[in-house]
């Protein structure tokens, strides 16, 4: 991290706007993808046959494709947002990657995504925003726990979520659901407006206690990742 990030980031926190927490300990990892889409992963019981989802796409999949090339294993991208569709559709993308025209939430129905106020930006958001809300797409979403019966999937290895804000409620679904992932990478949005640092607090607390140990966090504090640990070390 670099001073000047380092010097933002201590005025976010003295403001309340930002918190530090650190990994609950060390493990073997690895970092797959480009700077700004990658994420760091513990490799040790990924292979071919791993179930892998990976929610918001958007117009970076370097980390999709990373894991794919590495150990030829099929992930599972999952982003309704017309403009990542289409950027997927003209990467000419490996084969073990199967595109979802689907978003993920706390319910099974449709849900209005607001688009970002820069347009040359993808990323769209079930969040309030005010700014755009006049332009709000319709977009499916189902339940992690409907989406796994549908694909036929009992267990998930790897759970990456970068979904603008939703990932507070798919966390306490999760929680709800039973469902526990071998390791969950998740990115918080406690910078949007409305949301702030406790949400992202309690999510991060409802994780551990589900029986996780935090791993890694980015140095911009907005990418965690989290691994399963033995039922006997919780």
């Amino acid at each position: 991290m670099d001073v000047t990030r380092s010097i933002k980031q201590l005025v976010k926190v003295a403001l309340g706007r930002e918190f530090f927490i650190r990994p609950d300990k060390a493990y073997p990892k690895e970092r797959f993808g480009s700077r700004y889409g990658g994420w760091d992963l513990v490799t040790r019981d990924i292979g071919p046959d791993s179930v892998i989802y990976s929610f918001g796409i958007g117009e970076d999949a370097s980390f999709d494709v990373g894991v794919i090339e590495r150990f030829g294993v099929t992930v599972h991208g999952f982003d309704p947002t017309p403009k990542s569709v289409a950027w997927v559709q003209s990467q000419g993308m490996p084969p073990q990657f199967v595109m979802h025209v689907l978003g993920i939430a706390d319910f099974d129905g449709e849900i209005s995504f607001n688009p970002p106020e820069n347009p040359d930006h993808v990323s769209h958001t079930m969040l309030e925003r005010p700014s755009t809300q006049a332009k709000a797409i319709t977009v499916p979403v189902e339940r992690l726990s409907t989406i796994m019966t549908r694909l036929g999937h009992a267990h998930i290895d790897v759970l990456k979520m970068d979904i603008e804000g939703a990932e507070y409620d798919v966390v306490n679904d999760l929680r709800r659901s039973g469902i526990r992932p071998g390791q969950i990478l998740i990115e918080f949005h406690h910078r949007f407006p409305g949301v702030g640092v406790d949400k992202s607090k309690d999510a991060i607390a409802t994780i551990r206690a589900m029986g996780y140990h935090l791993y890694s966090v980015s140095a911009t504090n907005e990418e965690f990742c989290f691994i399963r640990v033995p039922q006997q070390m919780h």
